[in-house]
């Protein structure tokens, strides 16, 4: 027993180890320890009208999201508690049992979170920030759900597999199976996104090449995505890796509200994530934070029989959905350090500090972004730096430019 005790204890003093040996090696940033981002005044840089648009528009976000999160927890928790009378009418084994139940709690969450969604198309509609329809915001997405309950249900079948196997070590390499599904949906992803168009602007085309070379990635296509439609917001994103690496621009983004060279910001900063290897290091990340989810999945659901039975599908979707709240602060943290790390390296590659201030500025009034929003806010969904920390970065760098330059 104390011989049991012992190894166990190695085991996880040595995975502990790993763990912060990886993160330290993730960690790493081309933005300089030392830089101090000088403080900005948010109402003479946005416009203080403009900020107090934007205040009173994330306020009812805020709130509606607060809201469909108490929701889905308290969905959760009742299926946890009454979930397992489906297993009564199944006859699909232990396995397909579970993923049954993970299927039946998935499609009632989405339930649940559907008249948030709604609350917030309407906010956004009345703001003219979007105009999507009703129907196509619920009913448009049926790929991207179906996606994720395959995910779901592989990883169900994964993970109950190997606690059938392994009993209560299976949350070693299930974190691992997490971060293989999460990668292969990242790698694929692109070659399910339909109605990306390539670019028919020369000029465009030519900076995007330029940029590559100057960041040392190359032959990664650059597509538009037709959204003016459906939203007057204007956005990019880098997503797939390796022979699937993309990035795309909204073309709201080319509909003349932004210059040449503010567009030529947000390629160089999307470029910065595939050069930066942002995409392979989030996986890295979520393998990381998959380690503890998967032990606390362990330990919570040893009282039903552990992973391997089905009765402990309903009491783990519930588990999973509170780790994911409370480690989230974490992730976002994680995330607004490559972000920054993107926008830095893009006023490397342009050396258009103006250009990226227009930019982040420009954004607040598309978005109506608060650019500087509550702690709580922050710290629970905000992915990127805040606009004002951006417009910050954008002074530091050319503060740092002209004290190198003036130095002797």
């Amino acid at each position: 027993m104390k011989a049991a005790v012992a190894t166990r204890a190695a085991v996880y003093a040595l995975l502990a180890c790993g763990w912060a040996l990886a993160a330290w090696a993730l960690a790493g940033s081309v933005v300089p320890d030392d830089l101090s981002l000088p403080r900005v005044n948010v109402d003479a840089t946005f416009g203080g009208d403009l900020v107090s648009r934007a205040e009173r528009y994330e306020r009812f976000l805020y709130v509606d999201w607060a809201l469909a999160q108490i929701a889905a927890l308290a969905t959760l928790w009742v299926y946890a508690k009454r979930g397992t009378r489906f297993i009564r009418e199944s006859a699909a084994g232990p396995i397909g049992t579970g993923m049954f139940l993970g299927m039946v709690g998935l499609a009632i969450v989405w339930l649940t979170q559907l008249p948030f969604s709604v609350a917030a198309l309407w906010w956004d509609r009345r703001h003219g920030v979007s105009e999507l329809g009703y129907f196509e915001a619920i009913f448009g997405g049926w790929l991207a759900l179906g996606g994720t309950f395959v995910a779901v249900c592989v990883a169900l079948l994964v993970v109950m597999a190997l606690a059938r196997w392994l009993g209560s070590w299976w949350w070693i390499p299930g974190a691992g199976v997490f971060a293989a599904i999460a990668a292969l949906l990242i790698f694929v992803s692109p070659y399910l996104t339909e109605g990306l168009e390539p670019v028919k602007d020369r000029r465009l085309q030519q900076t995007y090449e330029r940029y590559e070379q100057a960041q040392g990635v190359d032959d990664i296509p650059l597509r538009i995505e037709k959204v003016s439609g459906d939203t007057s917001q204007a956005n990019a994103y880098a997503f797939g890796m390796g022979p699937s690496s993309r990035i795309v621009l909204w073309d709201t983004l080319l509909d003349g509200r932004f210059s040449n060279r503010e567009v030529d910001v947000v390629l160089a900063h999307e470029l910065a994530h595939h050069s930066s290897n942002h995409i392979p290091e989030a996986i890295g990340w979520f393998a990381l934070f998959a380690l503890p989810g998967a032990f606390v999945l362990m330990l919570a659901t040893r009282r039903r029989g552990g992973m391997g039975e089905p009765a402990a599908v309903p009491l783990a979707l519930l588990v999973s959905a509170v780790f994911s709240l409370v480690v989230l602060p974490a992730q976002n943290l994680v995330s607004r350090g490559m972000e920054a790390e993107a926008d830095w390296k893009a006023l490397q590659t342009t050396r258009d500090p103006a250009a990226a201030r227009g930019l982040f500025e420009e954004f607040a009034t598309t978005s109506l972004g608060d650019p500087s929003p509550p702690t709580w806010a922050y710290l629970l969904l905000q992915t990127h730096p805040t606009l004002a920390q951006r417009v910050a970065m954008t002074d530091a760098w050319q503060a740092r430019r002209r004290s190198r330059a003036l130095s002797p």
